[in-house]
């Protein structure tokens, strides 16, 4: 496979012979200084089968995600070889990001306390841009920059929301709460919109009954543990 994209916790690779896109699974995971952390910009170390183990929650969350009317770009997944098959879509540098309670970079921008409510979810958008810190973006420069399309902006946001309610919902089973999440989107050439990336802890928070924030590892292996 040639690879088209490296990525810090994913490859995009392309089967040459067949034009089928895959995303690879690596055991990077983010973080800084040895504390993995799903919101960090740099990867903080490596783990050992977090590649599979991140594509069979992936699996089953886009899959939940199809089940409830959510187009996804997942087509299926080999998870011995570390491998999900996906559309070939147009994906531009967004991350969506939706809050329900404050976390994070939103409270060190704003300075407020950790765990604040938002009723509804608070959503933004970044540009991915490391050098730049990932910038918060309106639809306005998006248009500018050519980014996105008349529409899309708010197109998207609105499928995210759909995505958030999916996911709170399931990962409340769980006994988890759900805290924040970022997610990509994509486009095919008619320029249907779709959940793009993945769909696992490396791109969210959640809190469990004690009010503990598990890293994206541990987070992982109880999902996981869940869903099998």
């Amino acid at each position: 496979m040639k690879k088209l994209y490296e990525g810090k916790t994913k490859n995009v690779m392309l089967d040459e012979e067949t034009g089928i896109v895959h995303l690879f699974f690596k055991d990077s995971a983010t973080g800084e200084n040895g504390v993995f952390d799903p919101g960090s910009n740099t990867v903080g170390g490596s783990v050992e089968g977090k590649g599979k183990v991140g594509l069979e929650v992936s699996k089953y969350f886009f899959e939940l995600m199809e089940k409830n009317g959510i187009p996804t770009h997942y087509l299926g997944a080999d998870i011995e070889q570390g491998l999900m098959k996906v559309r070939n879509l147009t994906v531009p540098r967004l991350e969506f990001i939706v809050r329900y309670f404050t976390a994070g970079s939103m409270c060190r921008r704003f300075t407020l306390e950790e765990g604040i409510p938002f009723d509804p979810p608070y959503a933004e958008v970044t540009l991915k841009d490391d050098d730049m810190g990932d910038p918060l973006i309106s639809e306005r420069i998006c248009l500018m920059k050519g980014i996105l399309k008349e529409g899309q902006y708010e197109e998207a946001q609105n499928v995210v929301l759909k995505v958030g309610e999916v996911l709170k919902n399931e990962l409340a089973t769980m006994n988890l709460t759900l805290i924040d999440f970022k997610i990509e989107v994509g486009y095919d050439e008619t320029g249907k919109i779709f959940v793009a990336d993945e769909i696992t802890p490396d791109i969210w928070r959640v809190k469990d009954t004690n009010g503990n924030i598990p890293n994206q590892i541990d987070c992982a292996k109880l999902i996981l543990e869940k869903i099998k």
